[in-house]
């Protein structure tokens, strides 16, 4: 094979046979491809694209870079879900422990933030001696003994999507669905569960912020799922306001374990139960995850996951030194919040990090006093910024410019779920 061959292949609009992108990943994970055919041949699929079994052998093709998962030792079904990310959206932490309170086994790898999306291992490193890498024998020990497990993907996991993700984040081809798709769904494969929940994100706040492209992606890796035999179902829900009351790291923890003991926001309570019950039914298990909620289940496999990882489900979370006040300039209905400018306002609190080795304050972030739709009087709270140096204020507020409207022109709220996608 010859790395050029396989760039005019796709240049010229054609179909890349399985031999072909067996090859290429091969070679471009061992170094023999170097960086630059690999960006070429990346260019290429997002302006020509591929076809279902295209996408289908390119993701094979990276699961077998690297090692898979093996859960058929546990005594039970095992399920996960993945957001695409998002402004707010701390469901993972809630959901996790909600399903194995129920009966499933949840092995959920998951990832950091960049730019104004939040990353769960963030979030959960915000609980003094909690630790996000585990070796696989510890990734089983946790899972068997509370029944999920959330932590990051070790270095053995499809290497060819890690090596590859960095090259699309620095030669405009992130947004090729082909290579979006087969980058989550080759790690979802590779992590061995039996069930999958996509929640694919729509709005200002999310990678995909139309309907349209949200749906295409959604049907792409429901059938890349479904075709290696993971039973797989998409649901779209609204990124076009933060999700919930919180948005920074310790904050969101905070608010999921409000969920977990039967309170927190309405609509996070009603995303993480309406996944709860995708996940189970997709693995074939009989729960109740609003019981589980009620009756402190949910609650009690939270405190054992956590303290199996080395954390302290008691200890204080951390505090911002400093807060800011924002208010109502006017008396009116909330009609406008978006969830990019809030996003933006978080991550320059501190929040969020710009490269991924930067560091992240966990305390920082932001409080949302009213939601979307609600009334509210003039000079009355609408979020309270939370950051370690108060000189980062100014920035945040600038983000946060146009990002609130009181009674403007209502464009319409998207429905928080929009979709469900099935093969």
């Amino acid at each position: 094979m010859d790395a050029v061959d396989v760039i005019v292949t796709k240049r010229d609009g054609r179909e890349l046979s399985t031999g072909q992108i067996d090859w290429v990943v091969d070679a471009y994970t061992r170094g023999v491809v170097a960086d630059e055919q690999m960006s070429a041949l990346a260019m290429a699929i997002l302006l020509n694209g591929m076809n279902r079994g295209e996408i289908a052998d390119w993701t094979q093709a990276m699961i077998r870079s690297g090692s898979r998962m093996d859960w058929s030792g546990l005594p039970g079904r095992t399920t996960d879900k993945h957001s695409t990310g998002g402004v707010g959206d701390k469901i993972t932490l809630p959901l996790a422990p909600l399903v194995a309170a129920c009966g499933g086994y949840v092995p959920q790898l998951s990832g950091r933030g960049l730019g104004h999306t939040g990353g769960t291992l963030d979030k959960l490193e915000s609980i003094p001696g909690w630790r996000a890498s585990l070796s696989g024998a510890e990734m089983l020990g946790v899972l068997g003994e509370t029944g999920a497990v959330i932590c990051a993907a070790g270095e053995g996991l499809a290497p060819a999507d890690r090596k590859l993700y960095a090259l699309r984040d620095v030669t405009g081809t992130v947004e090729s669905i082909p290579l979006i798709a087969s980058s989550i769904m080759s790690k979802k494969i590779a992590e061995g569960t039996g069930a999958l929940v996509l929640d694919v994100k729509v709005g200002s706040g999310a990678f995909m912020k139309t309907v349209e492209r949200a749906r295409e992606l959604a049907t792409t890796m429901v059938e890349l799922g479904t075709d290696a035999g993971v039973r797989t179902v998409a649901l779209l829900t609204a990124m076009d306001r933060p999700l919930g009351r919180t948005v920074g790291n310790a904050l969101e923890v905070a608010e999921s374990v409000e969920v977990l003991a039967g309170g927190g926001p309405s609509d996070v309570v009603e995303l993480t139960l309406r996944l709860a019950n995708e996940m189970l039914q997709a693995a074939g298990i009989d729960g109740d995850p609003e019981r589980a909620l009620r009756d402190g289940s949910a609650m009690d496999v939270w405190r054992r996951m956590i303290t199996a990882q080395g954390g302290d489900p008691d200890a204080p979370l951390p505090v911002a030194a400093e807060t800011l006040e924002v208010t109502a300039p006017a008396s009116g209905v909330l009609t406008s919040l978006d969830a990019y400018g809030v996003g933006l306002a978080a991550w320059r609190l501190g929040a969020g990090r710009a490269r991924k080795e930067d560091p992240v304050s966990f305390g920082a972030g932001v409080v949302l006093h009213a939601a979307l739709g609600e009334t509210v009087r003039r000079g009355q709270p609408l979020m309270t910024l939370h950051a370690d140096d108060a000189s980062r204020f100014e920035r945040a507020l600038a983000a946060l410019d146009g990002a609130y409207v009181i009674d403007g022109d209502d464009a319409g709220a998207l429905p928080l779920v929009i979709d469900r996608i099935t093969a």
